[in-house]
């Protein structure tokens, strides 16, 4: 058997292939350069990878679904873009956002059409069961939109909870893992039990990995992360780390945090006293015990299902982004 590091190293070249083919000769110019520009844009192509495996712990070949792993992929980056827009994003992966590339209302049809095209290439792969699979795929859309609603109403309240946090991150991250474990299994026609403990996989890592994410952001090295750490703290973002910190701090220390709201974010000069915060409070090892606990949660999921090869996929895919340094 291949190293599931060397499978998921093909098959991400394969979709990334699929994805800066996908819309050569497409007219008009100023709409597929655009659509274009974001797709080959670097990336872990996670949620096509999810649906690859899934569909394989169902009985079907990777060869099977790659028009759909392409969907998610493509519905992926469409969030991406909106998500910018909304954020006054200025770079994404290190290259200028689409709408500071392009302009405003070019990214916008952009994502617009995006979306279409997902749901273009979504339909190649239903055998049948269309609308199942069709209404999975919706639904995990209209949650992700939930969920970057929840997380922009977040950042004009002070009173935001460490469970309308994790309500948000549900909805916004894990929800699209999910519908991709789903999908993947629903295509495959699998019966209720695999697709209960495939869901369950997706749910649980895209919680773990969105949390790991908040983890990263202040206590990676910033030459493997990329950027600067601190950068949530610098954008007054209401974190698991953050809203951990305002529970447990008292005194001046919950003062400190609750200046942080106040004034929108920290200054950077701030952002090791924050950082020596979280650590004094137990926060991080709060955040690393969380992101265990939802490992946890996916392994025992993934570990109900039968085929021998998948689950080897699973049980190390869920390994590498937990330990990833970016």
């Amino acid at each position: 058997m291949k190293s599931a590091a060397n499978i998921y190293a093909q098959e991400k070249l394969k979709i990334e292939k699929k994805l800066f083919r996908l819309l050569e000769g497409k007219f008009p110019n100023s709409l597929y350069e655009p659509c274009d520009y974001i797709l080959k844009s670097s990336g872990k192509r996670l949620r096509a990878i999810l649906v690859l495996f899934s569909a394989k712990a169902c009985g079907l070949k990777f060869m099977d679904v790659y028009n759909a792993s392409l969907a998610v992929e493509i519905l992926h980056n469409f969030t991406l873009v909106h998500d910018d827009i909304m954020d006054n994003a200025e770079k994404r992966r290190g290259l200028p956002t689409l709408h500071i590339k392009y302009d405003l209302s070019t990214a916008i049809l952009a994502g617009d059409n995006l979306i279409a095209i997902a749901y273009e290439n979504l339909l190649k792969d239903c055998n049948g069961n269309s609308k199942k699979v069709l209404q999975t795929f919706t639904k995990g859309i209209v949650e992700v939109c939930e969920g970057q609603s929840l997380d922009k109403e977040f950042e004009n309240r002070s009173d935001v909870t460490l469970s309308e946090y994790l309500l948000m991150i549900q909805k916004k991250t894990a929800a699209l893992a999910e519908m991709c474990c789903k999908l993947g299994a629903e295509i495959s026609n699998a019966g209720k039990d695999e697709i209960k403990n495939l869901s369950a996989y997706g749910k649980n890592l895209g919680m773990a990995f969105q949390i790991q994410d908040d983890l990263l952001d202040i206590i990676a090295d910033e030459n493997e992360l990329g950027k600067k750490i601190g950068g949530d703290l610098l954008e007054g973002k209401k974190t698991f780390l953050f809203l951990s910190a305002l529970d447990l701090a008292k005194g001046k220390e919950k003062q400190k945090l609750l200046n942080l709201i106040e004034n929108k974010g920290a200054k950077p000069d701030e952002i090791d006293y924050y950082k020596n915060l979280y650590i004094k409070l137990g926060v991080t090892e709060k955040a690393k015990k969380e992101i265990l606990k939802y490992s946890n949660k996916a392994l025992a999921s993934v570990n109900k299902i039968k085929n021998a090869e998948a689950k080897y996929l699973f049980n190390w895919l869920i390994e590498a982004l937990i330990d990833r340094k970016k």
